[in-house]
């Protein structure tokens, strides 16, 4: 059952994801102190976004040694 869950949560974030970023294809810009970024799609931005928050998340794990709990 646990084993679902770990399938079902991704999904739903995909799903989540593709929605928001068809109802919301406008291009944008991030701009960060004095950068600007060019104009992307949001659910380009979306999309990178979140990647980069995984590609993180993984390194911060794997870094800190932080084991899960069986």
């Amino acid at each position: 059952m646990q084993k679902l869950g770990l399938i079902i949560l991704p999904a739903i974030w995909v799903i989540a994801i593709a929605i928001i970023s068809v109802q919301n294809a406008t291009p944008i810009s991030i701009r960060f102190l004095a950068f600007r970024s060019v104009e992307l799609p949001f659910g380009v931005v979306l999309s990178l976004c979140v990647a980069g928050g995984m590609v993180a998340a993984g390194l911060l794990i794997s870094l800190l040694g932080i084991r899960r709990s069986a």
